[in-house]
């Protein structure tokens, strides 16, 4: 062996990772052949493919898309190949399919790492999801005072505008404190959710369980927790979450033990609805604080990602203002700054729609993705073996010329219009609203089931911005272009010019 070759401990993880990689394509199960590819299928120039993936995903799905509809597609990832449903049938195949057939978890686990990267002390007790759908949902038009109070706080002092003079906003990292201010108003009420080491905390926090749940993946079992140790920073920003909201708890605790479950001045927020469903270990401040951290992972970058999307294509499209802008004051006028009110805002609620179905929500090229625990057979006859990556080209389904008048072009009132010919005032052609044309949020029992509180908070926050400012790009600049890698897309930086509104 020459003498500048080291088998260092990472040498040799690497060499391992690499072999079997390499060597997972050679077991690859027959019935996989028999689906079309997009990009190549050989072994080794796969991997070309897997990295084209990466970096131009988009295409990738549409021609897939075109080609296989009605039908089933694949694409190489770097650990697995990835089959796509393109049509309505497979994609209701993959929504109907058990959980121990198309297992959602799995692949989650295998992105987060969540046992090295959220810490949860009771992994199998998920009892925060059941508080979103119920507690939180049913209480949108309880907290929307509150939630609005604080949007208009939390604007005025990042903005701080002035009546005549343009003031320039770095938009992308303005609107992420704004969401997690008015998010955790819900969640924890003030003066926590002001502050702005708290807000920090909670989108670093989020940043960090991608990054490091990416790198953990890359190794295999036995070292997964020696990298986690070594390389991350989330323990001390769980021990950073604890000392935060310490004090909070330990008095409702108090109050709890003295007065039951009612008291007056109770609080009404996530944080309580979390005292009161938690159950053993996960009922102290640790488990609290682990949960807290994990609905503000879910919760503030990708609504705050999507407020940016819509406010480029509103910006991209100024036309749009003044029609939104007299809808608001019509509504409000009417309704007052209520949850009946924003239900109402049926041109806000479509535009948000509308950069849903151009830029995708929660930042996707795909969605539903589902590990194969079993050969599973679709409607159509096709079977994938298990190991499989199954999910929805979300971004070219909702471009399909077949369902859609000129898909690629962006129609802000497309859904309103619709509403509006079909007399349909509350269903199908709402932004929360779910089916094979509108997958933004998923589709079946796994829908996001915050998407009706998310909705909410971005049609608030578009609605008070036009009426409240004027705003447009920097001399010269328009939106910047999307950064996207791995099917994901997120917006690019850039400055918006505000003023308080002079007409």
């Amino acid at each position: 062996m020459p003498d500048d070759v080291t088998l260092t401990p990472s040498f040799l993880a690497g060499i391992f990772i690499v072999v079997s990689l390499f060597l997972s394509w050679y077991r690859r199960d027959p019935l996989l052949n028999a689906i079309p590819t997009i990009g190549f299928s050989d072994p080794i120039l796969s991997y070309f493919s897997a990295a084209q993936f990466n970096l131009d995903g988009f295409h990738m799905l549409k021609e897939g898309y075109e080609k296989a509809r009605p039908g089933l597609f694949k694409i190489a990832n770097f650990r697995r190949w990835m089959v796509l449903a393109a049509g309505a049938d497979l994609i209701e195949d993959i929504r109907k399919a058990p959980d121990n057939a198309l297992s959602m978890i799995e692949p989650a686990i295998e992105f987060l790492q969540p046992k090295y990267t959220l810490d949860l002390l009771n992994v199998d007790d998920s009892y925060h999801t059941d508080i979103i759908r119920s507690r939180l949902t049913r209480n949108i038009a309880v907290t929307f005072k509150d939630v609005r109070e604080e949007l208009v706080i939390a604007l005025d002092n990042l903005f701080q505008t002035s009546d005549d003079e343009w003031t320039k906003i770095p938009i992308v990292e303005t609107m992420q404190l704004v969401i997690s201010g008015v998010t955790n108003r819900v969640f924890v009420g003030p003066p926590l959710c002001r502050n702005r080491d708290y807000q920090t905390l909670n989108l670093t926090f989020a940043l960090n369980v991608v990054k490091f749940g990416l790198i953990i993946s890359m190794f295999p079992k036995p070292l997964k927790a020696l990298v986690s140790r070594i390389l991350s920073n989330l323990p001390s920003q769980i021990r950073q979450e604890i000392e935060f909201i310490r004090p909070m708890v330990e008095e409702r605790f108090a109050k709890m033990e003295e007065f039951g479950e009612e008291w007056d001045d109770k609080p009404n927020d996530m944080l309580m609805w979390l005292m009161s469903e938690a159950k053993g270990v996960e009922k102290s401040v640790d488990g609290l604080a682990r949960r807290l951290l994990l609905v503000n992972f879910a919760a503030i970058h990708s609504t705050s990602i999507t407020f940016t999307q819509v406010l480029y294509r509103l910006l991209a499209n100024p036309e749009y203002i003044e029609p939104l802008r007299e809808e608001v004051e019509a509504v409000v006028a009417q309704e007052g700054w209520t949850k009946a009110g924003m239900d109402k805002m049926h041109k806000i609620d479509s535009f948000l729609r509308e950069t849903q179905r151009m830029d995708g929500l929660n930042l996707r090229f795909v969605i539903m993705p589902r590990l194969a625990l079993r050969p599973f057979t679709f409607s159509n006859g096709v079977t994938v073996p298990a190991g499989t990556l199954v999910a929805v080209p979300a971004s070219a389904a909702h471009r399909d010329e077949e369902t859609f008048t000129k898909p690629d072009e962006f129609d802000g009132f497309r859904f309103s219009k619709l509403r509006e010919r079909d007399g349909d005032l509350t269903s199908r052609h709402q932004v929360i609203s779910t089916s094979a044309e509108q997958l933004s949020f998923g589709l079946g029992r796994h829908t996001c089931p915050g998407r009706f509180f998310a909705a909410n908070e971005v049609k608030a926050l578009l609605a008070h911005m036009v009426v409240t400012y004027d705003m447009k790009f920097e001399e010269g600049k328009c939106a910047p272009p999307d950064h996207c890698i791995a099917g994901m897309c997120i917006p690019g930086r850039t400055n918006v010019m505000f003023r308080k509104r002079q007409t």
